[in-house]
């Protein structure tokens, strides 16, 4: 919870991404609130309190995944909202004015996605999500310790990394006031 607020307040893909992977050590866990406790509340470096409150932050996420039927896969609707605010702030780059250094990131990956979003069967995907799907299989890579994905990994770092940083820390600028996606030009 703690480390979810951070996230969420300093860089939105990640919070996403860390959202992500809690879905997973859940469903790994079997939603057990024993095994949860143990494996990723306890070794917490935490006090007591904090511990317990993070132990309930699990299990409302647990509960929100059983009432949104997601037991087995899928997202909490809550990340896909926000993915979905992303996307339009992707847009919304792409066509005003103030997107310009966004565009410049982005155009490098925007050649690439209809092809790679077409190899995996995933079309009608948003970019962002596609991109943060990118992202979190790299995080599975990496924990993994796969080599044998080396090109591919080096491929969503290379293309889709910068431009998701990018995003989020325009995502966090509009949040705090300090950039304003409706100026002409930005310095």
């Amino acid at each position: 919870m703690v480390i979810a607020k951070l996230k969420r307040r300093e860089n939105i893909a990640e919070y996403i991404l860390y959202l992500w992977q809690l879905e997973d050590l859940f469903r790994a866990l079997q939603f057990s609130p024993e095994a949860i406790f143990s494996q990723l509340a306890a070794p917490m470096q935490a006090d007591d309190e904090t511990k317990q409150e993070v132990f309930l932050w699990y299990m409302e996420l647990i509960d929100l995944l059983k009432a949104e039927g997601k037991e087995v896969h899928g997202h909490l609707e809550h990340t896909l909202h926000l993915i979905g605010s992303l996307q339009e702030l992707h847009e919304a780059l792409l066509a005003l004015p103030a997107g310009a250094e966004y565009r410049k990131v982005f155009t490098p990956l925007a050649s690439e996605l209809p092809a790679l979003k077409a190899r995996l069967g995933r079309a009608e995907m948003s970019d962002i999500e596609f991109c943060l799907r990118a992202l979190y299989s790299v995080m599975l890579y990496r924990i993994k310790g796969d080599e044998a994905h080396r090109e591919y990994v080096d491929d969503v770092m290379t293309l889709v990394s910068p431009a998701i940083a990018l995003l989020t820390k325009l995502n966090r600028e509009i949040e705090e006031g300090s950039f304003d996606l409706c100026k002409n030009e930005q310095p």
